[in-house]
């Protein structure tokens, strides 16, 4: 039996989570804040997650381009216990993950890129 476009995604994200250990939970979200796929621990409300990711990619584009920045590629928050990245899937969704404090953000860089990659073919 096939598997769906959205378990396809979860095992994407569960492939990025497990190709590099810095990163503890991630998800995709269409631009309008809806949740498309996560991989998310159980305390956190996937509902907020992808409100708040939607809300902070359409920020994020509308400085780059008022401050002539070009294209948006991410968005980077860095907190006192980690770090949270998005980035574009296409135009019409965004991966959002959460790293430890300690993550090497190159790589998470990277890794993110690489699966956005893959993702926007499934979105």
């Amino acid at each position: 039996m096939a598997k769906s476009r959205t378990e396809l995604m979860v095992e994407r994200l569960r492939d990025l989570q497990y190709g590099n250990s810095d990163i503890e939970a991630s998800a995709v979200v269409s631009v309008d804040g809806l949740s498309i796929a996560s991989v998310l621990p159980a305390n956190v409300e996937e509902d907020r997650v992808s409100a708040m990711s939607a809300a902070m990619l359409s920020l994020g584009e509308r400085i780059s381009g008022e401050l002539g920045r070009g294209a948006l590629e991410q968005v980077y928050i860095r907190g006192t216990a980690g770090h949270v990245v998005l980035i574009s899937v296409g135009t019409d969704a965004v991966l959002t993950s959460m790293a430890r404090e300690s993550a090497k953000t190159g790589l998470v860089f990277l890794d993110m890129k690489r699966a956005a990659s893959d993702l926007e073919k499934l979105v």
